[in-house]
């Protein structure tokens, strides 16, 4: 399976539009190759290099996402509209939704990891990252992954 976007390429720098700096916008994503028995998909953004990239302390997530069809192959620019059926659940900003990169110190990695289950979720009332993928344990088929790369401009 393989996971892209148009915005940036693979362990590039991800332009300020999609970061707080910019209008926080999702990047397009699109993705390929998901294996048979595919009945859903589900995506984790996070930065594992938060707060400082010298001393991680913890992985800060952007944006979860799940029951994404298996029909869908991306997302566009903005995330929205999700397509029908597609559940969110609660970022580290405890909010649904994409949050962009907005590191407070460094360049950090982003990884956009998605997941190809050979199940529908259902109604897991926004769950977080860590809940996702103990619900997910035993259902993944394939993952794929982007990573990209931000440091601040301004300070």
């Amino acid at each position: 399976m393989k996971l892209t976007s148009t915005a940036f390429a693979h362990e590039a720098e991800i332009p300020l539009l999609y970061t707080c700096e910019g209008r926080d916008l999702a990047p397009p994503l699109a993705w390929s190759g998901a294996p048979a028995g595919t009945r859903s998909f589900a995506l984790i953004v996070d930065d594992p290099d938060a707060p400082d990239p010298a001393a991680p302390k913890m992985t800060w997530v952007h944006w979860v996402l799940y029951d994404l069809p298996a029909s869908t192959h991306g997302l566009p620019e903005g995330g929205r509209p999700l397509p029908a059926g597609a559940r969110e659940g609660l970022n580290d900003w405890k909010r649904t939704g994409y949050g962009g990169p907005c590191p407070p110190i460094g360049r950090h990695r982003y990884f956009f990891k998605l997941y190809a289950l050979d199940t529908l979720l259902g109604d897991l009332a926004t769950p977080t990252k860590a809940k996702l993928e103990q619900v997910m344990r035993g259902h993944v088929l394939a993952q794929a992954e982007l990573i990209g790369t931000y440091q601040k401009k301004r300070r």
